[in-house]
């Protein structure tokens, strides 16, 4: 397998709230992939990131490691090391006033290098599976935020969501509380599928289409994750943009 991730505060903010990790475990045939996107303030949202991501990874690095079972149970495992990585930031967050309501989005999981695939999301961070083949594009996971629970009432319409003034404002984050539920998802990738992980400030700016001809035009992982941050900045790129890409 192949992966590459990029990152860049964009062209408004100040500093950088996201963060990504990419682990190889040879050992275990597999990478593990996790994206942040922090909120909270600049010095907050960037530690809440940071630190949650940093958990994330270490956790399911270490059970994966200690297992000896030939199937590892990939959802406890994920579950549990979201677990361990929103108590890391909500501590932190009770520890200093000036982190109060800190919190981070996540999307990370497993994948093995015979292309299945295990991930959790919480808040807006996502996942899409990337087709060349079949020329199609789907998002794994679902987004925790107001406008998808609109979505799904009816109340709005897809095109709506994209300009609705509280399209941002996100319903579950690590962090801001002392418990959270992440969603856990399975998926398969065949040989020259592509598994992308990216940040709202991708996702806001860049349609699934566009990212699907972007993955069509620049077949390697490093390509197309910088040809999207490119686009993603010569769109003006308010928020930061992070994006990760894993192809089999």
């Amino acid at each position: 397998m192949k992966s590459f991730g990029i990152t860049d505060r964009g062209k408004v903010r100040k500093d950088n709230q996201d963060s990504f990790i990419i682990k190889e475990l040879d050992a275990k045939d597999c990478i593990i992939v996790a994206l942040c996107d922090g909120m909270g303030g600049a010095k907050a949202g960037g530690l809440a990131s940071n630190l949650s991501n940093k958990a994330f990874v270490a956790e399911v690095y270490a059970k994966l490691n200690s297992r000896r079972k030939k199937t590892p149970d990939y959802q406890a495992i994920l579950k549990s090391a979201c677990t361990e990585a929103n108590n890391v930031a909500y501590e932190y967050s009770q520890f200093d006033e000036q982190f109060n309501g800190m919190g981070t989005t996540i999307v990370g999981g497993v994948i093995k290098t015979d292309g299945s695939g295990y991930i959790i999301n919480v808040g807006d961070s996502r996942a899409y599976h990337i087709s060349r083949r079949s020329n199609s594009i789907y998002q794994i996971t679902r987004d925790h935020s107001l406008v998808e629970e609109l979505l799904e009432y009816g109340a709005i319409t897809r095109e709506q969501a994209k300009v609705h003034p509280q399209r941002n404002v996100i319903t579950r984050a690590l962090g801001s509380e002392e418990k959270v539920e992440a969603d856990y998802f399975e998926f398969n990738l065949q040989n020259g599928d592509i598994l992308l992980l990216c940040s709202d400030g991708l996702s806001n700016i860049i349609s699934d289409f566009e990212m699907l001809d972007y993955a069509k035009e620049y077949p390697e992982p490093e390509l197309l994750c910088g040809a999207l941050l490119s686009k993603a900045l010569n769109r003006g790129a308010r928020d930061n943009v992070t994006v990760v890409a894993v192809m089999k």
